[in-house]
């Protein structure tokens, strides 16, 4: 399993080429050798080009990406182009569109999202799908995720992300192993309290079994492990930095 930078931890230095640049070159000096692209805005050929020259430069490899409802469901053809730019073999989605978030919604996101895989499956790509908390919100006794998993087809993926299953209430690692064959990507995300709220913490540094996540994740088959942070009081850049020492030094990650 591969440690990787989910750049959205860092979405703010994204804007423009030369924060791009000084993110590439951070990342790297911290001893990422893998990153997923998300919240570097709307993607076109220029920008595509540019990332490029960075993975070139720094010696980076793009592992997962996130990109837009909109361009998935209107320009795939622009978004295989840009993955195949870049090496990247996973193409994720970071949410479905509230208008999805319903019983009949989670079934129809699924036919969806089961038309872009088969289309991605053609060119040597994955779809994945990236959880939050919502999907726990039950409907009829099941979970929109549970109705998401009997419904996507075997050209569509989870990208599991560890806080937003545990803020949903249920087990990170039993879910993992639930969804074996179907995670090959997750994000390492830990799940702190603060003055009686929940906030996103470096991993290592809240209350995650670590031990028992990874365990899980090696034992899945998972390939690539993104440590990502939405927003906290550490620099932004120190929390990944702080993230990949932890799992250096105590996982050999």
């Amino acid at each position: 399993m591969k440690i990787a930078a989910q750049l959205y931890s860092v979405h703010q230095y994204l804007g423009n080429k030369e924060d791009m640049r000084m993110t590439f070159k951070k990342v790297k000096e911290m001893g990422y050798d893998y990153i997923q692209l998300s919240g570097a805005g709307y993607m076109d050929q220029e920008k595509a080009d540019y990332v490029a020259s960075l993975l070139k430069e720094y010696n980076l490899t793009i592992c997962v990406t996130h990109m837009s409802y909109e361009q998935l469901d209107q320009e795939l053809d622009s978004l295989i182009n840009y993955h195949k730019l870049w090496g990247c073999n996973y193409i994720g989605i970071g949410s479905m569109p509230t208008t999805y978030r319903n019983k009949e919604g989670y079934s129809h996101f699924a036919t969806w999202a089961n038309s872009i895989g088969s289309e991605l499956a053609k060119h040597g790509l994955t779809f994945v799908y990236h959880n939050h908390r919502f999907e726990f919100e039950r409907y009829d006794g099941k979970t929109g995720l549970a109705i998401l998993a009997e419904g996507f087809n075997d050209y569509v993926q989870f990208l599991l992300d560890t806080y937003w299953v545990q803020a949903g209430g249920a087990n990170p690692v039993e879910l993992i192993n639930q969804l074996a064959g179907k995670v090959d990507v997750v994000h390492f995300k830990d799940f702190g309290i603060v003055n009686d709220k929940a906030i996103f913490a470096e991993v290592g540094s809240g209350n995650l079994n670590w031990n028992k996540i990874i365990e899980a994740c090696q034992k899945a088959g998972v390939k690539y492990a993104a440590v990502e942070r939405d927003s906290g009081e550490v620099d932004a850049f120190d929390s990944l930095a702080i993230s990949r020492k932890y799992l250096k030094n105590t996982h050999n990650l």
